[in-house]
């Protein structure tokens, strides 16, 4: 890669792939994950000789203390609600389709907007929650919830990204304070979100 590339390259939406062919958070996505972690990357890089990345991290020391009781309890927590969840990488629409259904959930799982769009038109029955990477090509999730909510009005909604969701506010694509969870999750972190957000509505609706 020449210098320009190099600069840039772990920006949120800098992309040298043509439009609609790229988001450009693949990079920074690993970027925030490896930061996150207190870890840093390493690139040596040459146009015409290919590229090395060394992702380096801390050692990783096991926590002693025990998870609060609270969120044991809502670990524990089986639910029974149907659930939309849109995720165009194939691997992780896949694992979190797993952990739902493991704990209870009906899942529509999509691999667009589309594709989703689609799976709510047909569905006879009610849709409680809409979870959705933020990004994705063709239509970002904002615009699929509103999308949706005309179908659902009473669809809750929890958004995903590998990104935090201040950042992705900044650049325009999410907006402020709505729920959201961050990639790579846990099983136990995603059933407690979920529940949490489910739980929300309830309280608000009683």
């Amino acid at each position: 890669m020449e210098q320009e590339t190099l600069a840039n390259l772990f920006e949120p939406f800098f992309t040298t792939k043509d439009v609609d062919k790229g988001t450009g958070l693949g990079l920074a996505t690993v970027y925030g994950i490896v930061k996150q972690n207190d870890g840093f990357i390493n690139i040596y890089s040459e146009p015409g000789q290919g590229s090395i990345f060394r992702i380096y991290l801390p050692r990783y020391l096991a926590a002693t203390e025990s998870p609060e009781k609270k969120n044991s309890d809502k670990f524990n927590q089986k639910g029974t609600e149907t659930i939309l969840l849109v995720e165009d990488e194939p691997s992780i629409l896949k694992m979190t389709r797993m952990m739902l259904e493991r704990t209870g959930y009906t899942v529509l799982a999509a691999g667009t907007p589309e594709e989703a769009i689609a799976l709510a038109r047909e569905h006879a029955g009610e849709i409680h929650l809409l979870m959705t990477d933020v990004v994705m090509p063709g239509m970002n999730g904002r615009d699929l919830a509103r999308n949706l909510l005309s179908l659902y009005p009473n669809l809750n909604l929890l958004f995903m990204s590998g990104y935090t969701a201040n950042l992705i506010a900044h650049h325009g694509v999410l907006d402020e304070g709505v729920q959201f969870i961050q990639k790579p999750f846990a099983k136990q972190d995603l059933v407690i979100k979920v529940r949490e957000v489910l739980d929300e509505v309830k309280e608000l609706n009683r």
